[in-house]
């Protein structure tokens, strides 16, 4: 790790989700006022959007160029929300001069799979329906990235492009890098935690709408760009997904940030969420202009 990152993962000693007691309201709580109490960048515009009955965020930058991203944000499919994403939703609206569509999609444990991917589904189609005009690009960290990945594979050419950050895919958390999860900061048995509340049942953890790699139409997704940290024991999962597009004939780029761990990129005083950031934005650029 680099010296900065391996600081940051000594300092973290909150409490996860396997602790005993975990309280996952009070969590989302703390999360929240956490975001919104650092420094934030301003946009044009900010909009709470009803996209058929799902809440959304609309952000619109000074001079806008054609286009929006739908973000799906990060949180283990239970935490987090818009609110603690709407500082990097800023920062993203500003480098790719684009509106930025936050979705506040179902969690569970009050809402399981598949209200989280049915969300995007409903957006989507409020989209094509009424929203801003097109293009579109689907945008996610972590299991926003799965999200986002869910999207584009079933709604096949509505997105012009995928940007994918340390995507969550794996539920049975098969590949190599899980093996230094727990040095991290991100344990193992935290993700198990997550995926059991996701998912219903034990048949769900092989449905490609809540494990994507396991799907059979990566071929219909559009160009992709996924963002792995070498110190995340998703990193595997996600170059394999990357992998995978490639072979389908799909434009795909891939990139390891080398140093990091799990979650930098929301956090601005990572020094890689920075360049990161732009390099997302790039790709949004170039396929939605």
């Amino acid at each position: 790790m680099y010296p900065e990152v391996r600081t940051a993962v000594e300092a973290d000693t909150g409490m996860v989700v396997t602790d005993p007691g975990f309280d996952i309201p009070a969590q989302r709580e703390q999360a929240r006022a956490a975001a919104l109490a650092e420094p934030r960048e301003d946009v044009a515009s900010v909009e709470e959007v009803d996209a058929d009955g799902v809440r959304c965020r609309l952000y619109t930058p000074a001079d806008a160029l054609p286009g929006v991203v739908v973000h799906a944000h990060g949180g283990g499919f239970v935490l987090n929300d818009v609110d603690v994403h709407d500082g990097v939703c800023r920062r993203l609206t500003n480098r790719a001069r684009r509106r930025v569509l936050s979705v506040d999609y179902r969690r569970p444990p009050e809402a399981p799979f598949p209200a989280a991917p049915d969300d995007l589904d409903t957006v989507v189609g409020w989209l094509r329906r009424e929203g801003p005009a097109g293009p579109y690009a689907a945008h996610g960290d972590s299991a926003g990235a799965n999200l986002a990945l869910v999207a584009a594979l079933r709604n096949p050419g509505f997105f012009s492009a995928l940007a994918l950050v340390y995507p969550f895919l794996d539920p049975r958390a098969g590949s190599a890098s899980w093996a230094e999860g727990a040095a991290s900061g991100f344990d193992p048995a935290e993700a198990t935690w997550y995926w059991q509340h996701y998912a219903r049942t034990e048949a769900d953890l092989d449905d490609p709408d809540l494990a994507p790699l396991l799907s059979d139409r990566l071929h219909t997704v559009p160009p992709t760009f996924v963002a792995t940290a070498e110190h995340d024991p998703l990193r595997d999962e996600g170059e394999e997904l990357a992998r995978r597009i490639a072979e389908s004939g799909v434009e795909t780029v891939g990139v390891r940030c080398l140093g990091q761990v799990h979650g930098f990129w929301r956090h601005a005083h990572f020094t890689a969420s920075e360049p990161l950031l732009r390099q997302v934005a790039g790709w949004l650029d170039l396929h939605l202009s």
